[in-house]
């Protein structure tokens, strides 16, 4: 049996080796340290993961490797998100054909001026009427240009085979309108590691958070004094990871996120073109607040 959709998860990054190409060596050894670390969960082929810039094989291809090495006490949630509904369904197929427990699905937002909320609710129910393993919803503004609607979500949450979302958009304030629909079948999950600590006093049930692949301590500690009815720890503990979710994550993105694992012993690499390598100032930035969240050098 599965656990709950509950804790911390790594949105896992797509590592590359010097001529661009995957290096699923790489890609294992930071999925078992990520799990070995407690979290509870990967997700493949997320935004932190380069999911753009993927090839359709080089996602099977990760798949299948995360799934060689995850338990199944863990949860493997693969991202499979796409601009059009046939696409999305083929990508959820694919992925519960290689082992994932679930998918997670972002809002297609290419032609963002025609996703109104019956073209989504039309989409996300194809979606799940069709996939083999549960969906998680995606609401990323950043990327998307717009957000999921708390109406829209109350509507989704209902359908049998949508067991939860992801909100990375950080708001607060609207935060609540998510949370209205959570159950014991739909959970509210946060993708923002800058105030996590905030959306669990909210009710939020975990967070899939890009700065816990480097300092997964720090996100486990949030939850775990949380849990254990210390809100004045979790909230001390949030403190200390503030800093590098909203500078390393938030501002500098998936480049100096790979320097950070580098720092702290893991695997990271190059980015695919278009993106570029951090800069210079950049990783001093990056190593500067390492050192000032003690995490520098810890594996």
């Amino acid at each position: 049996m599965k656990p709950s959709l509950r804790g911390v998860f790594g949105p896992v990054i797509t590592t590359f080796d010097a001529r661009g190409e995957l290096d699923l060596d790489a890609f294992g050894f930071n999925a078992r340290a990520h799990l070995a670390a407690g979290l509870d969960g990967l997700v493949v082929a997320g935004s932190t993961g380069e999911a753009a810039l993927l090839e359709e094989s080089e996602r099977l291809r990760l798949v299948e490797m995360a799934r060689s090495v995850t338990s199944t006490n863990h949860w493997l949630i693969v991202g499979t998100g796409a601009e059009s509904t046939k696409a999305c369904v083929r990508r959820c197929r694919e992925a519960a054909e290689r082992g994932a427990d679930a998918v997670l699905v972002v809002a297609p937002h290419y032609y963002s001026n025609a996703m109104s909320s019956p073209a989504l609710q039309a989409h996300y129910e194809r979606v799940a009427d069709e996939s083999p393993v549960p969906v998680l919803l995606y609401n990323i503004p950043k990327y998307m240009h717009f957000r999921l609607d708390g109406e829209l979500v109350a509507r989704l949450a209902d359908h049998d085979n949508v067991i939860g979302m992801k909100d990375s958009s950080g708001d607060l304030a609207y935060l609540p309108n998510y949370l209205a629909s959570q159950d014991a079948e739909f959970s509210v999950i946060t993708g923002h590691g800058g105030t996590f600590h905030q959306a669990l006093a909210l009710g939020a049930t975990g967070g899939i958070l890009a700065v816990a692949l480097f300092a997964a301590e720090l996100a486990l500690d949030v939850l775990r004094r949380y849990d254990a009815g210390d809100a004045a720890g979790s909230e001390e503990v949030q403190k200390r990871l503030t800093p590098s979710a909203m500078e390393i994550v938030g501002r500098m993105g998936i480049p100096a996120v790979k320097v950070a694992m580098e720092r702290v012993g893991l695997r990271g690499g190059p980015v695919r073109l278009p993106l570029l390598a951090a800069s210079a100032q950049d990783v001093h930035d990056v190593e500067r607040l390492l050192r000032e969240a003690s995490l520098a050098g810890v594996a």
